[in-house]
């Protein structure tokens, strides 16, 4: 199967489109994901998922109006109202500092609502099933070239504001003493994230965009030894995920996006009962703050 497989990889258009779009957001994913790791912003995924499902909604809707320019376009208006939602986690965040979890309950929850409401509008229920699971097999062209491009522009933004971004992240007091703009790179970064989390809506779906984000940077934690390393292993998980499940989405059948973050949550136990095994080495607390780009 292992031969079928890399055979139809190179004699099959849409085999070849989901490797390249995974092995690219298995890139950008635990990339952003680590940094969304230190800023205790786990289930941030989600919520923006869930506010940019309201855009793939509103597409549907707008579609049975008459404006069919809407559904063949509706991961921009996804895009658009995913960064509209990490805006507003943003300034929720800011209006209860001593609870900013609060945020992103109230934005998933608008979301939510919201998306059932456009939906059911639209009459094209049928769609939801792909939007909540993804299916990176079904990939367009169009939609490739969208995570080619948004990689580049968050790898741009890393290496020209990536120390910033991590500074603000680690220790918010320390990077304002320093200098650091800290609403203009957290905004920034949300921003981004929000992009990103709408890309992999189509691949993923709503329901798993958290977990390729997070669940690589878990099982990275465990043997990092430094941020920088730390990130750099939750790619390597992450790409490994991206082969097997797409390897398996062909071989057996099963949801790719599912098999996917089942793959990462696989690796996420084999690392912790290494680990365990082996002991747990704690870093001293000593150890000074690490840097992306040491």
């Amino acid at each position: 199967m292992t031969l079928s497989f890399f055979t139809d990889l190179f004699q099959q258009d849409f085999l070849f489109r989901a490797m390249i779009a995974g092995v690219i957001l298995g890139i950008i994913a635990p990339l952003l994901g680590s940094i969304v790791v230190i800023r205790r912003l786990s289930f941030i995924a989600d919520t923006l998922g869930h506010f940019s499902l309201v855009g793939i909604s509103v597409s549907l809707f707008l579609s049975t109006l008459g404006f069919p320019y809407f559904l063949d376009h509706s991961l921009y208006l996804g895009i658009i109202f995913s960064v509209v939602g990490g805006l507003m986690v943003e300034l929720f965040r800011r209006s209860y500092k001593n609870y900013k979890e609060i945020s992103m309950v109230i934005v998933i929850s608008l979301g939510a609502a919201l998306s059932a409401i456009f939906f059911s509008l639209s009459k094209k229920t049928g769609s939801l099933f792909n939007y909540l699971f993804g299916s990176i097999l079904t990939i367009t062209n169009d939609s490739v070239w969208l995570i080619f491009y948004t990689a580049i522009l968050v790898g741009l933004l890393f290496l020209i504001f990536g120390k910033q971004i991590i500074a603000v992240s680690f220790e918010e007091a320390k990077a304002k003493l320093l200098g650091v703009n800290v609403n203009l790179f957290q905004i920034l970064f949300m921003v981004m994230l929000s992009v990103v989390v709408s890309v992999l809506l189509e691949s993923v779906g709503v329901l798993l965009i958290s977990s390729m984000m997070i669940i690589p940077v878990a099982a990275a934690m465990k043997v990092g030894w430094s941020f920088k390393s730390t990130t750099i292993i939750a790619i390597v998980f992450s790409e490994l995920s991206v082969f097997f499940g797409l390897w398996s989405s062909h071989s057996i059948g099963v949801p790719s996006g599912a098999a996917i973050v089942s793959f990462n949550v696989l690796l996420l136990l084999v690392v912790s009962t290494i680990k365990k095994l082996r002991g747990n080495k704690r870093i001293p607390k000593d150890v000074p703050t690490p840097n992306l780009f040491d």
